[in-house]
């Protein structure tokens, strides 16, 4: 019986690799689909976080917003770190070299455990000064409590990030699905319980966000290191530390965790412009708007997320033209669903709006709402290009590259136009929204541009 139960699982195992080895759109697809509802699943508990918090007011909503960029930057630094592991994972299975795709897997819950440590700790002492320079002074009682819980919290959200990047990594995409779709219900369920019935507010929000990813992350260990199921190896005993390993994980990791501090920066800059030129109850409407956005902007995310491993596959087995396709496939299923999904914003604002807007103390905000996401939804169209050609290059190890990419998008020029149009053409609040979605669209252009040159110049050599 035993024997059977083996067999089925190693068969299994190799399914899983044998997909991401094989066609680059069946595997996309295979892999983007489950990572897209885990996404906006993810995004949508995010969400509803602000349409409960709505009913406390606009300035615990506004809080949650100035809030929003530190959460971004420790979502990022796990997200990062999960995309080194991938990309370095997906390379050795690519290559055939298990035994270095299971250490590369042990070097990345290892360096999670120490981001875990580290980040509270330089957080949480400086937090009040910090939530002020990032223009929350005036919401911050909401403000530190709930930034204060999030840091604590911050491992969950480290280990879900690398943990589920290592199971996606080796085609096992399902299980880490299952785990963080189980942390969104979760939180959806609890997050009225703890901020209504057990009367605390933003912290209860935020509380309820933490317990809901402890779940996924315990879930994820117990996949990993009790029942040893799995196709990568996680046996700490044959653990040994590699300099190479940690160079190579860190040379994706780093830049693509920059990635999202540098989005964490101007979403900063986004909200302190907006204190300058605009009212709280305007930065409340921006910061509702925005969430949704985000969740639309999660299909792009996940199909991006799946080019890494792919890409990494076909980049570790040195197979240019699945290269090719992985970010040429992923980059028209993105835009196809980006432009529905701006279709149904559009049509449906109104009624999204009241969403944050459904008690007396917010009702002023549906207006503001619906205007704000009729602009923003133009953002999503951007995104395709530029997104899953950054997201192939990590899969391909070019972490650099895609921070470059990054830099001119984000830093250069949606702050640049954001500048210009809010300050120099007076366009109060409408300036950022414009050069939000100016910005990405020239910038992703860009980054695809740089793609197909680069793979250009791979095709030509390896001729």
């Amino acid at each position: 019986m035993n024997t059977n139960k083996n067999m089925k699982n190693n068969n299994e195992k190799n399914d899983k690799v044998d997909l991401i080895r094989g066609d680059p759109k069946i595997a996309i697809k295979a892999i983007a689909w489950p990572m897209i509802i885990t996404l906006v699943l993810n995004m949508v508990y995010n969400m509803v976080d602000r349409v409960w918090v709505a009913g406390l007011g606009s300035d615990p909503l506004a809080a949650i917003g100035f809030v929003t960029p530190l959460f971004i930057i420790i979502g990022g630094i796990a997200n990062g770190f999960g995309a080194g592991a991938n990309s370095l994972i997906s390379r050795y299975i690519g290559a055939n070299k298990k035994d270095s795709a299971d250490n590369s897997a042990l070097h990345g819950v290892i360096i999670g455990l120490i981001l875990s440590i580290l980040i509270p700790l330089i957080l949480l002492p400086c937090l009040e000064n910090l939530l002020i320079v990032m223009g929350a002074s005036s919401v911050i009682t909401y403000a530190k409590p709930y930034a204060a819980i999030i840091i604590l919290g911050s491992f969950t959200l480290i280990f879900n990030g690398i943990l589920s990047s290592e199971l996606r990594a080796e085609g096992d995409v399902k299980r880490a699905t299952i785990a963080l779709i189980f942390t969104g219900v979760l939180n959806m369920i609890i997050d009225p319980i703890f901020i209504y019935t057990l009367n605390l507010g933003v912290e209860g929000a935020a509380l309820a966000t933490i317990l809901s990813a402890t779940v996924a992350t315990c879930l994820m260990l117990y996949w990993m290191f009790i029942k040893k199921d799995t196709y990568l190896s996680f046996k700490i005993k044959e653990f040994h530390y590699n300099a190479k390993i940690t160079k190579e994980l860190i040379a994706v990791a780093l830049p693509a965790s920059v990635e999202q501090l540098i989005i964490s920066v101007l979403t900063i800059i986004g909200n302190l412009i907006l204190s300058i030129v605009a009212t709280t109850t305007i930065i409340a409407g921006y910061t509702a708007a925005w969430s949704v956005i985000q969740v639309g902007m999660m299909t792009s995310v996940g199909i991006g997320t799946a080019a890494i491993t792919v890409g990494g596959v076909a980049y570790g087995a040195r197979d240019y033209e699945k290269l090719k396709t992985t970010c040429y496939y992923s980059i028209k299923l993105s835009m196809i669903i980006a432009i529905a999904i701006v279709i149904l914003i559009e049509i449906f604002a109104p009624q999204i709006a009241l969403l944050f807007s459904y008690s007396t103390s917010s009702a002023h905000l549906g207006v503001i709402i619906t205007e704000t996401l009729r602009i923003l939804a133009l953002f999503l169209l951007g995104i395709p290009l530029g997104l899953c050609s950054a997201c192939v290059f990590q899969g391909m190890g070019k972490g650099t590259i895609s921070l470059i990419l990054t830099v001119i998008r984000e830093l250069i020029l949606v702050l640049l136009l954001t500048l210009i149009f809010t300050f120099v053409f007076g366009l109060a609040q409408y300036g950022l929204y414009y050069g939000l979605v100016l910005g990405v669209a020239i910038g992703s252009i860009i980054g695809f541009i740089v793609f197909k040159y680069y793979l250009k110049r791979l095709i030509k050599y390896k001729e």
